[in-house]
């Protein structure tokens, strides 16, 4: 393979003349190379490994560059970034590092590019093209990490267990990697991730969780979910959700595995939208199953009020993990709890009043609402797999109908409490909220049309019912 070809952009050549001036050694190194080599695109960011100083490589660069990008110094790590052309690019030092055992911060020594390359978390992140003017784009692989891209290896250059046990946030990136990239953790490393699980203790839950999102934010989530599985790793992360593994028998009834069942989930709707907070709806949509699971002789298995436990449990799981608890938290509450709705009303003659009450419940979640319940048909009947999807399409032409007729999202009533009060003379007081209530809940089961002048004629015959008159103002 041609390397230079990697090296077009003409910013490799201005770093190549900035590190000439400065008298050092510059190389690219990580995910560039390798996203060059399996032709990933167009990459966002660079990093720049220089033998002396990072940050003073990255001033002369933008000392050399005809816009003079501000360049921003990071002395704590030693990096530098400056942006050239919507890329950021990154200068760090060469180092060696060495680690305490109670955190993943590492202590930090001037190193060589082998120092540099020994210290990286997988054989395929520590390529590297000289940008030396005389040695322009040839390739540095001390761990034969060529070999493992073709073979799609995930492997550590040096013993899985240190380099795991030194910074236990790479056993999520080998994951991750593994899901993204659709390769094979090597054995060795695998079994070492299982070792040194309960080191991930020591990293923040903020690193886990990006880890996590770029994991489900993959074409196929499963994949690194199972890995997680397999290595112990989720249950320290989501105990809620292995939680669901293993399927209980009772006098011959059992139930399905719902641990496989929600990857199931996962992976269909990741096939039908890249909404992050929607596919973590879909990983949690049934984690209220294991704590309201019950057997009894006459009904069997049953999972009863699991939508509303779920959605509590989301709440706690989102504080604990330190993930953002506003509207994207609500958002995934709100199709917990709601998850089973449409399954209902698609097992039923669809009613046009069901449908309202949806589109009222659902809000402008309602297409997405449909998007999970959808997702979660993972029968293997192809008869009952085609009759569900048959029914979801009637919900939905249906909800299209009603909403089009009776405008029900984002349900504002047509008379006010101002109004009510104005015209009662009221002060603000409960009757106020029970004319409201009746006007909603009538125009929801269809019995007047969503307009003023049917509302305020059930104002009145409500409020006379109440006692209420009519101010004469």
């Amino acid at each position: 393979m041609n390397y230079k070809a990697a090296l077009q952009n003409p910013i490799f050549k201005i770093i190549s003349q900035s590190a000439k001036e400065l008298h050092l050694d510059s190389y690219v190194i990580g995910g560039f190379v390798r996203d060059f080599i399996l032709d990933r695109g167009t990459a966002k960011d660079i990093d720049i490994v220089a033998i002396g100083s990072g940050i003073e490589l990255a001033r002369q660069v933008a000392k050399n560059l005809p816009n003079k990008p501000k360049v921003q110094v990071f002395k704590t790590y030693g990096t530098a970034m400056l942006r050239y052309n919507d890329v950021e690019i990154e200068f760090v030092g060469a180092r060696k590092e060495s680690y305490n055992e109670d955190s993943r911060n590492p202590i930090v020594e001037d190193g060589t590019l082998e120092d540099d390359q020994n210290r990286r978390d997988f054989t395929i992140n520590a390529l590297a093209l000289d940008l030396d003017q005389d040695r322009f784009g040839n390739l540095l692989d001390p761990f034969n990490g060529i070999h493992d891209l073709e073979h799609k290896i995930i492997r550590t250059p040096l013993n899985p267990d240190i380099t795991y046990s030194d910074d236990p946030l790479r056993m999520m990136r080998a994951i991750r990697f593994a899901t993204q990239l659709n390769f094979i953790i090597e054995t060795e490393s695998l079994n070492a991730i299982t070792r040194n699980s309960d080191r991930l203790k020591i990293i923040t839950k903020e690193r886990i969780v990006v880890e996590l999102n770029k994991i489900l934010e993959s074409r196929v989530p499963s994949i690194g979910f199972l890995l997680l599985e397999q290595t112990k790793l989720l249950y320290y992360i989501l105990p809620e959700i292995t939680a669901l593994k293993g399927i209980d028998e009772v006098e011959g009834q059992k139930h399905k595995d719902n641990f496989y069942h929600t990857l199931e989930v996962v992976d269909n709707i990741s096939e039908n939208t890249d909404n992050l907070w929607l596919r973590w709806a879909a990983l949690l949509h049934d984690i209220g199953k294991a704590p309201t699971k019950k057997f009894s002789k006459k009904v069997g298995w049953t999972f009863h009020g699991h939508e509303f436990e779920g959605s509590k449990m989301a709440f706690h799981l989102f504080k604990r993990l330190k993930m953002p608890l506003n509207d994207k938290m609500k958002f995934v509450q709100k199709m917990i709890f709601m998850s089973s709705r449409p399954i209902v009303l698609a097992q039923d003659i669809v009613t046009d009043s069901a449908v309202r009450r949806l589109i009222f419940d659902a809000g402008n979640a309602v297409e997405d609402l449909m998007t999970l319940c959808e997702a979660d048909i993972t029968t293997k009947n192809p008869k009952k797999f085609k009759k569900y999807h048959n029914n979801f399409k009637i919900v939905r032409d249906k909800i299209v109908e009603v909403e089009a007729r009776d405008h029900v999202r984002n349900f504002q009533p047509p008379i006010s409490g101002e109004e009510i009060m104005e015209t009662f003379n009221l002060k603000p007081s409960k009757e106020i909220g029970i004319i409201k209530d009746v006007i909603k809940e009538a125009i929801l089961e269809g019995e007047i049309p969503n307009e003023y002048e049917a509302a305020f004629q059930l104002m009145l015959k409500k409020g006379e019912k109440l006692g209420l008159k009519v101010s004469k103002e």
